[in-house]
């Protein structure tokens, strides 16, 4: 993988991981454009450390958030941050599960598998365009509705689901507030992601040969400042209320996707 080729796919990383277009589906697209030829597993690496990125950028933009959570937890009293933190761990309950029992068959899904990927972003397309027709939306997130948008975000496993896309989707479907429903699922991401990271590290799943190390480390810094761009115009859209637009995206670009993997 070259340089410029490392940039790209971090900007596309950094700004599809908070834009509801899938961000997996769309790193998935590019490299196939790139002509990348390399193993599943490996095309994984690259897509769960750029996640890694933007993981850094969803601290940095909420880093008030995560501090009020992480003091409010260290009171140990039944607070607002202890339940949110609650709810942040039921919504990760179906994608460890999934992630643990069907890893190896996710990972089948990443590297070249264009028309599947151009397929779930046309599901995308139908998910925000369901909700961008929800007006109502004054709810708090409970915990049964977390779990519900937990489904939904292990479901975007999927490389062409959007995770940001599945969940916010999800959680106006629930007439959940749009601007909590942001934030928490933005939120949600982090613990998933950052776990994600250690089990590979710890199993000695990830590694990166030193070629590819520069690469990687530039991808990364990509991914991390588009990122923290990304992140801020995502919160502005949903109060909005512009998912519309997004569903249309979706949508061409699905059936771009799934026509070249039929007809080429």
């Amino acid at each position: 993988m070259s340089i410029i080729e490392a940039i790209i796919l971090g900007i596309i990383q950094g700004l599809t991981e908070f834009l509801p277009v899938s961000s997996s589906g769309h790193l998935e697209l590019a490299k196939i454009l790139f002509g990348d030829t390399t193993l599943a597993a490996e095309s994984l690496t690259f897509t769960v450390v750029l996640h890694f990125a933007t993981a850094l950028s969803t601290l940095v933009i909420f880093r008030q958030e995560v501090a009020q959570i992480l003091k409010g937890l260290t009171q140990f009293s039944w607070n607002e941050e202890t339940q949110f933190s609650l709810k942040i761990l039921i919504s990760m309950i179906p994608a460890v599960i999934i992630g643990l029992l069907f890893e190896s068959q996710l990972e089948s899904f990443f590297g070249g598998q264009l028309l599947f990927v151009g397929l779930m972003l046309l599901v995308t397309a139908i998910l925000l365009l369901f909700a961008d027709r929800t007006k109502t939306t004054d709810v708090d997130t409970s915990y049964r509705s977390a779990f519900v948008i937990g489904v939904s975000q292990a479901v975007a496993m999927l490389p062409g689901i959007s995770r940001s896309g599945a969940t916010i989707a999800t959680s106006v479907l629930l007439k959940i507030d749009r601007v909590k429903a942001a934030r928490f699922s933005f939120l949600m991401v982090v613990p998933l992601i950052f776990g994600k990271i250690g089990k590979d590290i710890c199993g000695g799943e990830i590694g990166i040969e030193s070629s590819q190390l520069l690469p990687l480390l530039i991808g990364f810094v990509a991914a991390f400042v588009s990122g923290l761009l990304a992140c801020k115009w995502m919160l502005a859209l949903v109060k909005r209320c512009k998912l519309y637009y997004f569903s249309i995206y979706c949508a061409v670009v699905g059936l771009i996707a799934v026509g070249y993997s039929i007809f080429a």
